[in-house]
C-alpha cells in the first residue's frame, strides 16, 4: 500500500546506486530461457560455410621491394606451391627494367574443399634504379585502377551477381636487412601507400643478422614508422573491440615487422622433412620459430587475419576511394564509350 511505497521512496533516496542496473538487457535472457525447443538459428554458420565453399573467394597479395630480397621465394613458401615467378628480377642478358612493371599471376588453390583464387602481384624494377624518385607511382596507380574497376562494375545498371575482385588486399613490403635504419625510399613508399592499401612490413633474409641485430633493427624500424606517422596493418583505429585491440597490440608491439626467411627447398632434419636453407653450419628451418618469424607471418596473413584484410580493404580503403570519386564527379564515374555500350546492351 501507500506505506510500502513511502518506505521504498525513502530507501531509493538513501541508496540511489541500486537503481542503476538496467532491467531491459535482462529480458532477452529471460525469453531465451523459456524457449520451448530448438529453433536452429545456429545453422546459419554452416549455411554460410557451404555457400563460401561453393563460390570460393579471392585473395590478392602484392609484393614490393628491391630485387634479390627473396620476394618470390617467400610467397611460394607462404602458399607451399610455385605461385610466384622464380625470378622477378632480371637475367644477366636482360636489361634492368627502366620503370616499375606490374605483373599479376593468378592461381586457384584448393585445400580441404575450400577454393581460393589467389593473385600474386609482383613489382619488378622497384627500387633498382640510381634515381628512385616517385617509383611508387605505378604501384599506387595500379591499386587505384582496381578500385576504379570495381566501382564501375558496382554502378552498372545491370550489375553482376558477383563482381570479380581484383583489389589488392595486402601489400608485403620487403625491408632490406641492413641493421641500420629505413631508407628514404622505404619511408616515402609506405607514407604514400599506407592510405590506400594494407601494408605489412617484413624484414627480408633475416638469417643475415644475428639475434641481437635483428631485435635492435625491429625496434628501430617500429620507432621510425611511428616518428614518421606511418600506419601499417593492423591499423589501430580499425580495431573493433577489446579482444581485437589486445591481439593486434601484441602484433604491433612485438612481431612487426616480421623478420622472415623464405625457402621452397626441403631438407631432412632429425628424420623429418622441413622447408629450409642450407648453410655450412647447419639448416635454417623456415617454419621453426626459434630460427625465424615466418610461421608468425603465415599465421597472421592466412590463419587469423585473411578475412579482416579483405574487410578493411572493402570497408575502409575502397570506401575512401569511392566516396572521393563520387564527390569529385557529382555522383557517378564518367561515361566512357565502353560503359555507354554496356548500358545500351544491358537495356
Amino acid at each position: 500500500g501507500p506505506v510500502e511505497s513511502k518506505t521504498e521512496a525513502a530507501m531509493s533516496e538513501l541508496v540511489p546506486e541500486s537503481r542503476q542496473k538496467p532491467v531491459v538487457p535482462m529480458k532477452p535472457l529471460g525469453m531465451n530461457a523459456n524457449l520451448l525447443g530448438y529453433i536452429g538459428i545456429d545453422t546459419i554458420i554452416e549455411q554460410m560455410r557451404k555457400k563460401t565453399m561453393k563460390t570460393g573467394f579471392d585473395f590478392n597479395i602484392m609484393v614490393v621491394g628491391q630485387s634479390g630480397l627473396g620476394k618470390s621465394t617467400l610467397v611460394n613458401t607462404l602458399f607451399k606451391s610455385q605461385v610466384s615467378r622464380k625470378s622477378s628480377g632480371w637475367n644477366r642478358e636482360e636489361k634492368i627494367p627502366k620503370t616499375v612493371e606490374i605483373k599479376a599471376i593468378g592461381h586457384v588453390i584448393e585445400e580441404g574443399g575450400v577454393k581460393m583464387k589467389l593473385t600474386v602481384i609482383d613489382t619488378p624494377g622497384f627500387g633498382d634504379q640510381i634515381n628512385n624518385e616517385n617509383c611508387w607511382e605505378p604501384i599506387e596507380k595500379y591499386i587505384n585502377e582496381q578500385y576504379e574497376k570495381f566501382l564501375k562494375e558496382e554502378v552498372n545498371i545491370a550489375r553482376k551477381k558477383r563482381i570479380p575482385d581484383t583489389r589488392v588486399h595486402c601489400c608485403l613490403y620487403f625491408i632490406s636487412p641492413t641493421g641500420h635504419s629505413l631508407r628514404p625510399l622505404d619511408l616515402e613508399f609506405m607514407k604514400h601507400l599506407s592510405k590506400v592499401v594494407n601494408i605489412i612490413p617484413v624484414i627480408a633474409k633475416a638469417d643475415t643478422m644475428t639475434l641481437e641485430e635483428k631485435t635492435e633493427f625491429k625496434q628501430r624500424v617500429r620507432k621510425e614508422l611511428e616518428v614518421n606517422g606511418i600506419e601499417f596493418y593492423p591499423q589501430k583505429e580499425f580495431d573493433e573491440d577489446l579482444e581485437d585491440k589486445t591481439e593486434n597490440d601484441k602484433i604491433r608491439q612485438e612481431s612487426m615487422p616480421f623478420a622472415v626467411v623464405g625457402s621452397d627447398k626441403e631438407y631432412q632434419v632429425n628424420g623429418k622433412r622441413v622447408l629450409g636453407r642450407k648453410t655450412p653450419w647447419g639448416i635454417i628451418e623456415v617454419e621453426n620459430l626459434t630460427h625465424c618469424e615466418f610461421a608468425l607471418l603465415r599465421d597472421f596473413v592466412i590463419r587469423t587475419h585473411l578475412q579482416d584484410l579483405k574487410e578493411v580493404t572493402h570497408n575502409i580503403h575502397y570506401e575512401t576511394y569511392r566516396a572521393k570519386r563520387l564527390n569529385d564527379n557529382g555522383g557517378l564515374p564518367p561515361m566512357t564509350v565502353e560503359t555507354e555500350e554496356n548500358h545500351e546492351s544491358n537495356l
